[in-house]
């Protein structure tokens, strides 16, 4: 299997002054304070036992002010060396080109990782994608034929027009950027990707995720709107998809139900919730099964399809000479060469 959503991070990365009381503290708090390599192969061993596990990982986007520099060389460090494995390097709208360069190039990332609560605005629920991705690390992405993973904005998600303008004017300006849209395009339940599909299907550079998608409706529309070519298993982690509950649709929202954050009355059957993982990859299946979809589909869908593309984008980025690189004071969002292993 090809996991294309992980996170390796440590929560000493993190130096905001509440970090321990704030809204990431039960999700971090605990057994996930850490996300190693090694623990993700725990975590896969009891959920997924017999597989093997390729994945793409990034450090998780922890509140303001953060250690750039020490999160982006840990989740380097950690995923070097690991087969056909990468890392992405999480990054901030005030994170120059220069600075961006000099981190990809000691630390060999296969691409960028920005977050919406990094955005330059300081709305994370209404700001536009270049907010948060500024347009001078798109160029340095294009140069280098980079991969973004995106989580996009706006309450409407990708049927919001400025979110759809906005990936189609960037793919036309930076057209060797290979983009990622995180959680099937942040749609929980079928009606977004619906609506945005017959744009979509022109945006040839845009790949899916399925991490958190826990509705089989939003994942059968998405094979629909952009085939299974373009779709690719990822899961979360750590923690989120081994947390126990599932992402719910209801009319245009959704949102995460567990057995901590509820007060239904279920006195009437099995309370007991399962792993998120498991209701994303029964949706999943359940897709599968409503649209026929061959043998050979699912294996590119949990497989193939990633481990191309990440093939694409380090055969593009070998390929590319190196410019010069000063070297001095590590800038951020960089460590030293002997963290990484670009």
């Amino acid at each position: 299997m090809f996991d294309v959503h992980t996170h390796i991070y440590r929560g000493e990365h993190c130096l905001h002054p509440e970090k321990d009381c704030g809204p990431y503290a039960p999700l971090l708090g605990g057994a996930w304070r850490e996300a190693s390599w090694a623990l993700l192969d725990a975590c896969d061993a009891v959920l997924l036992p017999g597989r093997a596990v390729e994945r793409l990982a990034f450090p998780f986007p922890l509140p303001q002010p953060l250690d750039f520099a020490a999160a982006n060389a840990y989740a380097a460090q950690q995923t070097c060396r690991r087969g056909a494995s990468g890392a992405l390097m999480l990054v901030a709208p005030a994170m120059t080109a220069d600075e961006l360069e000099h981190a990809i190039d000691i630390h060999g990332f296969l691409g960028l990782k920005p977050y919406r609560t990094y955005a330059a605005s300081g709305d994370a629920v209404h700001c536009r994608i270049t907010d948060f991705l500024p347009e001078h690390q798109l160029a340095v992405a294009d140069r280098r034929g980079l991969l973004v993973m995106l989580h996009l904005s706006r309450p409407q998600g990708i049927a919001d027009d400025l979110n759809l303008a906005d990936l189609e004017r960037l793919q036309q300006t930076f057209p060797r950027v290979r983009w990622i849209l995180a959680h099937g395009a942040r749609s929980y339940s079928a009606w977004a990707i619906e609506r945005a599909a017959p744009r979509l299907r022109r945006l040839p550079q845009l790949w899916f995720d399925t991490s958190r998608v826990c509705e089989s409706d939003a994942i059968d529309a998405l094979y629909q709107a952009v085939g299974c070519k373009r779709v690719m298993y990822g899961s979360d982690d750590l923690p989120v998809g081994v947390l126990r509950g599932k992402y719910i649709a209801f009319g245009h929202a959704w949102a995460w139900l567990s057995e901590a954050n509820h007060a239904l009355r279920l006195d009437h059957c099995d309370p007991r919730m399962t792993f998120t993982r498991y209701e994303q990859l029964r949706a999943m299946a359940r897709a599968c099964r409503r649209l026929g979809q061959p043998r050979e589909d699912v294996v590119d869908l949990f497989h193939g399809n990633a481990r191309r593309l990440i093939s694409a984008v380090r055969s593009e980025s070998a390929a590319r000479e190196p410019l010069p690189v000063e070297r001095g004071a590590a800038p951020l969002g960089s460590s030293t060469p002997e963290s990484g292993c670009g």
